[in-house]
């Protein structure tokens, strides 16, 4: 928490990206007086390849532990797992979940068959691949992501398929699910939100990526800061 009161919000990304996904919820929740730190997560000094959920886990507990008491913590797709399975041990305020991969007990079979060593998201961008992924995007926000694409590690992907256990959140969680999302059913989100007695919305005609770069992004996260300012003292300016 800041000095003057307000909560920050840790927003954690998906696989293949980086803290420039949030920066439209990042200019969003500013306005409204939060502050906003979205770091990159780093691969682990054995590379990429030998990067773990475990890693990445550590990571994210490390910022939320630099932003202090009374945070709040934002995941999106793996951050959204990431989020889930570091909230026991810091606490936050409140949780935002877009698109979260689902823990184990969710779904009946993987999402996925197994990823290799390394996921050559980076190398095998194009602006093609990249408008499959955001047809609800704007030219310039699909060339913002595609210059960005990351590769991401297999094993931290392949952890989350088989399927991370993690406790219910003990804090105010929203849960978003994209309508059009060829990822993530919609439907596991929604249980997982019955699952923890959580709030849910549903985003119309949005991608996996869209509640963060599509052209409802700026509209989504003015609603998910209303609903922080409903769940948390107000913050000040």
């Amino acid at each position: 928490m800041r000095e003057n009161g307000a909560a920050t919000v840790v927003c954690v990304h998906g696989a293949g990206g980086g803290g420039w996904e949030w920066a439209i919820w990042a200019r969003v929740l500013a306005q409204r007086g939060f502050a906003v730190i979205a770091p990159d997560l780093k691969p682990s000094l054995g590379g990429i390849e030998r990067t773990s959920f475990a890693d990445y886990r550590d990571q994210v507990l490390e910022w939320c532990r630099g932003a202090g008491e009374g945070a709040v913590l934002a995941g999106a797709s793996l951050g959204g797992l990431l989020a889930l399975a570091v909230a026991p041990a810091v606490r936050p305020a409140a949780l935002i979940l877009v698109n979260p991969l689902p823990p184990a007990g969710v779904l009946a079979r993987p999402l996925h068959d197994a990823w290799p060593a390394i996921v050559p998201w980076a190398r095998t961008r194009s602006p093609a691949s990249t408008q499959r992924a955001m047809p609800d995007a704007d030219d310039a926000a699909r060339l913002f992501a595609l210059r960005r694409w990351r590769d991401e590690s297999g094993a931290v992907l392949n952890e989350a398929r088989d399927g991370v256990a993690v406790d219910a959140p003990r804090c105010p969680t929203l849960f978003l699910a994209s309508e059009d999302d060829a990822d993530i059913p919609p439907a596991a989100v929604r249980a997982l939100a019955v699952r923890f007695s959580a709030d849910f919305r549903s985003i119309p005609a949005a991608s996996h990526v869209g509640p963060l770069l599509g052209r409802a992004a700026a509209s989504v996260a003015a609603d998910a800061a209303g609903w922080l300012a409903g769940r948390l003292d107000p913050p000040q300016a």
